[in-house]
């Protein structure tokens, strides 16, 4: 983490079209007193990084519930993109007393209308919008079998390539094969799901020649996308990081930033 401000220095001679963030789980070790400074060092370095320059946080597994609640109140309105699997965001629910919080643990697949509630909760509380100074308009969700994107509308385009694009690279990097060998994935996604369990969400039947399923809700697009999962996994570490990653290459940002 002490890179950080070395890093966001040499921004300016750099510069990037994109910053990835990650680590703050890494600060669970410290004392409450040393997570509450570098918290504040950490938003002082990102509010640091060039106008116009989008700042990518992907999350990673968490026990400590203060911190992440910290993390969700102080730096979520810093970043423009947010990554994270079912734990964090289910924990992160629990943290910030979100939605479906009362839940303590996922029973086998992420119900997609709960996740979806989760996300829409996210950006509604702590996302871009006209009343609130944010800059969060994006959360990538992954989970082993499906993926979401949610964004704030009017700020990115091409979601659908670049959900679908995270999908594939899953199913790629797990197996260690250049391309998808079918021989080698399963889909495992849900045939039907609700697009949200918190109010009226309308049913979806999955349809296999359109694999991006699309819905909106005030202000706020989903697309959805199931993973062709591999039987037999090779790589498993990083391949969070490897679908934001993939997911962000193909995402545009509208020039208003």
């Amino acid at each position: 983490m002490n890179m950080l401000e070395v890093f966001v220095s040499s921004l300016e001679e750099f510069q990037p079209d994109l910053v990835v963030l990650s680590g703050l789980h890494m600060m669970e070790g410290q004392s409450k007193e040393q997570q509450r400074k570098r918290l504040l060092e950490v938003v002082t370095s990102i509010s640091d990084i060039p106008v116009g320059i989008p700042v990518h946080l992907e999350l990673a597994s968490m026990t400590n519930r203060e911190l992440m609640s910290s993390i969700v109140h102080q730096v979520f309105h810093t970043v423009t993109s947010l990554g994270l699997n079912e734990q964090e965001l289910l924990f992160l629910s629990q943290s910030a007393a979100g939605p479906h919080s009362s839940l303590s643990s996922w029973n086998g697949v992420p119900d997609v209308g709960m996740v979806s509630d989760i996300l829409f909760w996210i950006l509604k509380e702590h996302g871009k919008s006209k009343s609130k100074a944010s800059d969060l308009t994006r959360i990538h969700f992954h989970t082993l079998v499906y993926h979401i994107l949610a964004t704030v509308d009017g700020h990115w385009a091409n979601q659908l390539a670049a959900v679908a694009a995270g999908a594939r690279v899953a199913g790629t990097q797990a197996c260690a094969t250049e391309t998808i060998d079918t021989s080698q994935v399963s889909l495992r996604a849900p045939h039907e799901f609700l697009t949200s369990r918190s109010e009226a969400g309308s049913r979806i039947i999955f349809n296999p020649d359109e694999p991006v399923v699309e819905w909106h809700r005030e202000g706020v697009s989903f697309h959805f996308t199931p993973v062709l999962v591999c039987k037999d996994p090779i790589r498993t570490v990083g391949l969070g990081d490897a679908i934001s990653a993939e997911g962000l290459f193909y995402s545009e940002v509208h020039s208003h930033y």
